[in-house]
């Protein structure tokens, strides 16, 4: 039996469950859109609110300004802070600016951040395994600065010294590589064999899926797109991970007029999957785009369930446009 040629086989995309949104994200960017509704315009947003430029962009329409310091607020308004988390010094930046303040940093990173904190009062050496200059990384290593270093990776474990090898601890930023993660602690524990875990899984359970459904088309696709931002890091490790898995080529895509045409040549298998921080409209055009190229047969590889939601945060059910006011005053 003859196998079927490249050419003449039907063209099909398959379709990552889950992709887009997480609940941290989603939190995120509905606490911007109701502070806005709420307060009216404008409503700072500290850098972006999460990493993806149509969400930036869009929000920005509606109101939003987004600065890369509170410094930058004028006293008497509404700052936010974005889903990825703050060090202590930023909060005092905003008192001291006589600031309102909403917090959107996602209830995952804050779990790392009192982890962080806790360790550092019961005076533990921590490894932050996490690349540097992350926004995530920044505010949890602002939690803790004596007594945090960070591990950008395996390669970077030679350097690390600890003051009591018995009493080490290592946490993660939450959107790393699962596998190349561990990969990093392995190291770290072959170095230092009494190193302690933290109580639960830093990488948060959203980077998981999609990791995990990106292997599962990896290994079905020629060619496999990931949608989002390329300051996106959960984005960027799922295109890590299905080069890993070994698909022939994968692209991180912003929208879908960035797909080249010539990655299509010989592909009859798309596989597409969104980052953590993306809404699903930027799918549905690749899906329309790819749907005009012949590829209208779309199949849905689902590999988990994902119901978790989290509560906005509690400062909306405040007036903050007084209390900013009030500050001002003081």
């Amino acid at each position: 039996m003859t196998a079927t040629p490249a050419t003449t086989r039907p063209k099909r995309v398959l379709l990552a469950a889950p992709r887009g949104y997480c609940a941290g994200v989603d939190r995120a960017v509905i606490a911007v859109e109701k502070a806005l509704e709420q307060y009216g315009a404008p409503i700072y947003v500290r850098h972006e609110i999460v990493h993806n430029k149509y969400v930036v962009q869009t929000l920005e329409r509606k109101g939003a300004i987004f600065v890369d310091q509170a410094t930058e607020v004028p006293p008497g308004n509404i700052v936010m802070f974005s889903a990825h988390g703050v060090a202590p010094t930023v909060h005092e930046e905003a008192r001291q600016g006589r600031l309102a303040t909403i917090d959107a940093t996602c209830p995952l990173v804050t779990k790392v951040h009192k982890e962080a904190v806790r360790f550092a009062k019961e005076d533990f050496d921590i490894l932050l395994i996490g690349h540097e200059g992350h926004e995530e990384v920044i505010g949890t290593s602002g939690e803790a600065p004596d007594h945090i270093q960070l591990v950008d990776g395996p390669e970077d474990v030679a350097k690390v010294e600890v003051r009591d090898p018995s009493r080490v601890v290592w946490l993660s930023q939450t959107t790393l590589s699962v596998d190349e993660t561990m990969e990093t602690v392995d190291a770290l524990k072959e170095k230092f064999p009494q190193l302690i875990s933290p109580p639960s899984d830093d990488i948060c359970y959203a980077t998981q899926n999609r990791q995990t459904a990106i292997k599962e088309l990896a290994g079905q696709a020629d060619l496999v797109i990931v949608v989002g931002s390329k300051n996106s890091s959960n984005s960027q490790r799922m295109v890590d991970v299905a080069l890993q898995a070994g698909v022939p080529a994968a692209h991180l895509v912003d929208f879908a007029s960035e797909i080249d045409e010539a990655w299509l040549e010989g592909v009859t298998t798309v596989g597409l999957s969104s980052g953590a921080s993306v809404p699903d409209v930027l799918v549905q055009e690749v899906l329309e785009w790819l749907s005009e190229r012949g590829y209208v047969d779309v199949e849905i590889v689902k590999t988990a369930d994902e119901s978790l939601t989290f509560s906005l945060p509690k400062e909306l059910r405040r007036d903050l446009r007084a209390e900013a006011a009030g500050l001002v005053k003081e």
